[in-house]
């Protein structure tokens, strides 16, 4: 008789639970793949529950506990390999689909299936059987179809009828034979227990499925096709996926070869093929191959196919007469690769598409939306506009948006902000600016979710990546569903957690921000790729307000009071105060002689220095159009109890406005989103709003007239976003013709002067989560302890713990979740426990970088958490050294002082007193001994949640507070970006050497040299910057004009360029006038730039220029424009 792979089982008594059902499987395979399958299921099944009656580490189960339970629960998982027990859900699913779905099996994916129940097999035998051999699954010992296996099959058919009628039981817990095997195994507990110790010692085993292109295949691609609801036929020819697609004329010597996949689409054409290499070897591998199979296609059908070409974890998408081929999260779904193809045959170039001046009609917003446009026409595909608040970024996304659309190269448009509030407003703006475009706010209604602009947070589309489906229970956001997002405030929550949208969606990028971030761990240039930190296209503050009046300036008026700066001592208190004092502040030990400044307005609130900022703001404060009270105007908060204080001090001071003038708008108040919109009608309650944070960034209020700091503000991209709510242009605002032409900040907390000394501020670190902190850190110990130092026993079982939970970590990272599939390659590669025998600095980095931000926990306890934390900081700390020590052991001290002081009575913490004595001695801290640090964590880690948590006293003051200094009006400097560095920079050198021969000669209209204008490249990019600094600031401009727009050009040079024109044509008063204006423009902007211009505005009042002058006046008018243009560029 011939060998099965499952033949031997029949000389394995032991194992007659499980035997027939392994030995059916494969018996009927070749005759049923869907009988095989169901089999395997079984198979499957008996195995486990033959597991659990054997094992004496398992818990006994009930046996009418369902499979996915048992797999899953009662330490199943940790007995095997966690590959081989992941590989167990093919077995599952591949069962489940055969009972209850119309679809068929096909051959290889019943393969599969009886590949992995053979290896589960062999792992039971390794662990529990007598006389184990290594054995190895071959495909070719799958015996052909028989007479038997038909009768086989009978006996799966009604298998299959008792499941879909008994409840989803493929195995009856009520046959006799099963009853009682399972309860002989269980009699042989004890016995089984001492046998698989032995067996596991003596025997070698390792688990190693082999990762070939076929396996690849089956895991990771073909799950692909399928979450993207690809049907695979051979024989279809439309709609589906074909597999091992044969195509002729490859150069080799049959001149023939074979597509791993192609696609199908509606046409009868194939849109795409699919090269796959094994999942240990680069996707890259395929690049060449996949070409010359798309050559083959191309020959064969005309149209070229879409190439893709994977390794199961690295996607290339390569649409190669178009683009350069780049890594995308997966292969595309129909639809998708139908609009990459239509896109081809587009013939509408954006230069011809002209730019809607209804949405954007300012010259820099102009520049910007042509910049981008035709950015993304070339290829480019990331876009940065750094844009000073208030000037337009909005409108200029949506005029980008509007050409891209128009001209048909691009079509759905995902636009994302990180607060509701900004979401609902960019929807309105965008519905304004382009209202025939469909337009869905997914927070608040997914049934509209076709629409052609998608506007989210992040965290709502991230969801709805994985939760919203097609009727096919495909991904409804597939990753070419949009072929644009729009990031707006682009320097916050691009990075970490939600970097995963960016990396699912094969989409351009469009990022807006007026303060881009750049750190050495987070930085909005390198995000968007922008070489040398120079966006696409840059309009900052001071150019908006001091050149081109689009904003408005703001007028400061600085105010320091003595408590918030000096913070409260008793002995300068008058008698009465200091009586005040003792009874607010005496304490056991006696009272503070000194309150710090930094407590005052975060726990200490003082009546009189509220009182006197608010009535500051009532009479000195921009009024609004009635004169009765001040206009629209945000109070800035230390932090929640000092934003209710300051509401609670206005309606006393102020009780004839009923409790509706000032009005808090702060995360989790009630009514907050109400107030905020009641405080945008411009004539309506409440005028004021106090806020923390809140109103920070993105809200438009053009209405405001007053911005008020009662806090300390150290973020430069804060500070610049805060200012922001106050310089938006209001027309009108005090009555027909009177606009908004200045707004005041009160500064009572000295941030003007902070930044005069330090213009780019403080930013504050990146905040991790406790779980990702304690993940990285438990890596950085496995790494450390592999040092000899570290080689004894003890040592290396906390080592082998840490590897454990770091496993267990990785192993629960769901693949469901978007951002963990992203990341497979690393997850199947760590999630091994021999990876980790020793690991080198490339593995630990690889760990922290891509899997510490996935893990998450079920563990409730916080402060358990945090500690863990804790005492891994202090055990990386005695190991490697770091300054951070003694900060974590004050910590650690404080906490055990705490539990022993306050808590000592709660039974869990009485029991622990010795230990937590034993950390108040200085005799522990000396030693550094990270076996005693792991002990304590140990230890104490499960009393941390009885230290109560701290709650400082607030204290209301009536201390008479003073004003030490004020001063209103001074010339402040905002800019505090490098642009505007270079820029000071350029000015100054300029306006300092008029008298140079190369600048007096532009000054004053006379041509200069080649040499000269070497000598204007050398100083621009050599000594005042470099060349990046130049394009950043000043683009493609050229030097001269450059130099023209700065120092301005002598106005008699101006007019002397018309004195022939003047003296020959006699021109009239008409005349006169236009040559003025001229004048006037060319002394201010160095040159007309183009003859066109002169047909435009401002030329285009009160005379037209073809209108006034002859055709022969115009050609040497036109002649005498072009001259004082070219004056200005090299010879």
């Amino acid at each position: 008789m011939m060998e099965t792979n499952f033949s031997f089982l029949k000389e394995k008594r032991e194992y007659d639970l499980f035997a027939n059902a392994c030995i059916d499987a494969e018996k009927i395979l070749e005759s049923s793949p869907v009988m095989s399958a169901v089999a395997s299921r079984k198979a499957l099944e008996l195995c486990v529950k033959w597991v659990y009656s054997i094992d004496s580490e398992l818990k006994p189960i009930e046996y009418r506990e369902g499979l996915q339970s048992l797999l899953h629960n009662n330490g199943f998982p940790s007995l095997m390999d966690y590959t081989l027990w992941k590989r167990l859900q093919h077995v599952v699913r591949n069962g489940n689909q055969s009972v209850h779905t119309a679809k068929n099996l096909d051959r290889d994916a019943a393969v599969l299936s009886l590949n992995i129940l053979f290896d589960l097999v062999q792992w039971i035998d390794y662990c529990y059987g007598r006389d184990y051999i290594e054995r190895s699954f071959n495909e070719n010992k799958i015996p052909n179809s028989t007479k038997e296996a038909d009768a086989i099959q009978e006996k799966y058919k009604q298998v299959i009828k008792d499941v879909q009628k008994n409840a989803d039981k493929i195995v009856d817990e009520k046959d006799k034979t099963i009853e009682q095997l399972l309860k002989m195994n269980e009699e042989l507990r004890q016995q089984m227990k001492e046998q698989k110790s032995n067996n596991v010692k003596e025997r070698e085993y390792s688990y190693d499925p082999d990762m070939s292109e076929w396996t690849t295949r089956k895991r990771y691609i073909d799950a692909d096709f399928k979450a993207n609801g690809f049907i695979f036929d051979q024989k279809a020819k439309r709609n589906c996926v074909e597999v091992e697609f044969p195509v002729t004329g490859m150069p080799n010597a049959t001149g023939k070869g074979y597509v791993d996949y192609v696609i199908w689409g509606d046409t009868g054409k194939i849109i795409a093929l699919v090269e796959a290499k094994k999942a240990g070897e680069s996707a890259d591998k395929g690049r060449n191959q996949a070409k010359l199979y798309a050559d083959c296609i191309q020959n064969m059908q005309g149209l070229r196919p879409v190439i893709f070409y994977t390794n199961g974890f690295e996607t290339y998408l390569w649409d190669d007469e178009n683009s350069a081929p780049r890594i995308v999260s997966g292969v595309f779904p129909q639809r998708d690769i139908d609009a990459i193809i239509g896109r081809r045959y587009i013939k509408n170039s954006v230069s011809s598409i002209k730019i809607d001046e209804e949405i954007t009609n300012r010259w820099y917003q102009l520049r910007a939306v042509t910049k981008c446009c035709e950015n993304f026409e070339k290829g480019v595909r990331k876009c940065l506009l750094v844009m000073a608040t208030g000037t337009g970024k909005t409108r200029t996304a949506a005029s980008i948006v509007d050409v891209m659309t128009r001209s048909q190269q691009m079509g759905r448009v995902l636009f994302l902000a990180d607060r509701k509030e900004l979401v609902k407003q960019a929807k309105n703006a965008f519905s304004s600016y382009i209202p025939d475009t469909t337009m869905c706010n997914l927070l608040l209604n997914k049934d509209e979710k076709n629409a052609n602009i998608i506007f989210s947070t992040y965290p709502t589309i991230l969801n709805a990546i994985d939760t919203m489906k097609n009727s096919d229970d495909s991904r409804f956001f597939s990753p070419g569903h949009f072929d644009l997002i729009i990031i707006d405030e682009a320097h916050r929550s691009i990075f970490n957690k939600y970097k995963a949208i960016f990396e699912y969606f094969d989409a351009c990028l469009l990022g807006l921000t007026a303060t881009p971030k750049k750190t050495v761990h987070q930085s909005t240039y390198e995000f968007f790729e922008m070489k040398n930190n120079m966006p696409t296209d840059v309009y900052e503050y001071d150019e908006a307000v001091k050149k081109d009046h689009v904003l408005v300036p703001f007028y400061p008026i600085e105010t320091i009071t003595q408590i918030p700066d000096d913070g409260i001592t008793y002995k300068d208190l008058d008698e009465e105060e200091k009586e005040a004092y003792e009874e607010e502040f005496c304490e056991d030990d006696g009272i503070p002689e000194h309150i710090p400044p930094e407590r005052i307005n975060k726990y200490i609130f003082n009546i009189d220095t509220i009182d006197k900022m608010i009535s500051d703001l009532m009479n000195n404060g921009i009024k609004h159009k009635n004169g009765n009270h001040v206009g629209k105007t945000i109070i800035f908060a230390q932090n929640k109890r000092h934003a209710k204080f300051i509401v609670e001090r206005f309606d006393k001071l102020y009780p004839e406005y009923k409790g509706e003038f000032c009005k808090l708008v702060i995360c989790d108040e009630p009514y907050a989103e109400k107030n905020l919109e009641d405080f945008k009608k411009p004539d309506g309650y409440p005028f004021i709003t106090v806020t923390v944070d809140m109103l920070e960034t993105g809200v438009d209020v053009p209405e405001i007239t007053n911005l008020v700091f009662a806090k300390k503000v150290y973020s430069r991209i804060k500070f610049d976003q805060m200012i922001g709510r106050g310089t938006r242009l209001c027309e009108n605002l005090f009555g027909e013709g009177k606009d908004k032409e200045q707004f005041c900040v009160f500064d009572y907390m000295r941030n003007f002067q902070f930044f005069d000394e330090h213009p780019k501020g403080k930013e504050l670190g990146v905040t991790i989560a406790p779980i990702t902190a304690r993940f990285t850190r438990m890596v950085q110990i496995i790494r450390l302890l592999q040092d000899a130092a570290y080689a004894e026993e003890d040592y290396q079982i906390i080592r082998n713990e840490l590897v454990n939970h770091v496993v267990d970590d990785i192993q629960a990272m769901n693949p469901q979740r978007i951002e963990v599939r992203l990341e497979l390659r690393y997850i199947e590669m760590y999630k091994a426990r021999k990876e980790y025998e020793c690991l080198d600095d490339v593995n630990k980095e690889e760990i922290i970088e891509h899997l510490a931000k996935l893990v998450v926990s079920g563990e409730k306890d916080e402060a358990a958490i945090n500690f863990d934390v804790t005492m891994y900081g202090l055990m990386l700390s005695a190991m490697a050294g770091s300054r951070n020590f003694s900060r974590m052991k004050r910590h650690v001290v404080n906490s055990a002082n705490v539990l022993l002081n306050e808590c000592a009575t709660i039974p869990n913490v009485k029991a622990k007193i010795p230990e937590l004595k034993e950390l108040t001695d200085d005799s522990y801290w000396a030693a550094k001994d990270i076996l005693k640090f792991e002990e304590t964590r140990k230890e104490l880690r499960d009393i941390m949640k009885f230290i109560p948590p701290k709650k400082a006293n607030i204290h209301i003051t009536d201390f008479a507070d003073e004003v030490v200094f004020r001063e209103e009006g001074r010339e402040i400097d905002m800019g505090s970006s490098d642009f505007e560095d270079y820029r000071a920079r350029v000015n100054e050198y300029v306006e300092a050497h008029k008298e140079q021969p190369a600048i007096n000669k532009l000054l004053h209209n006379e041509p200069i040299s080649a040499d000269d204008y070497k000598e204007l490249e050398r100083i621009f990019t050599e000594e005042l910057g470099t060349v990046e600094d130049y394009q950043i600031n000043y683009q493609d401009t050229p030097f001269g004009l450059l130099i023209r727009k700065i120092a301005k050009m002598d106005r008699g040079a101006a007019y002397a360029a018309f004195s022939t024109f003047i003296a020959e044509e006699r021109p009239n008063a008409e005349q006169i006038h236009f040559i003025e204006q001229v004048v006037d423009y060319v002394v201010e902007n160095g040159c007309i730039d183009n003859v066109i211009d002169l047909m435009k505005a401002p030329f285009d009042r009160p005379y037209k220029f073809s209108a006034i002058f002859s055709r022969e006046e115009q050609m040497k008018f036109v002649q005498i424009i072009k001259c004082i243009k070219e004056n200005a560029l090299a010879a």
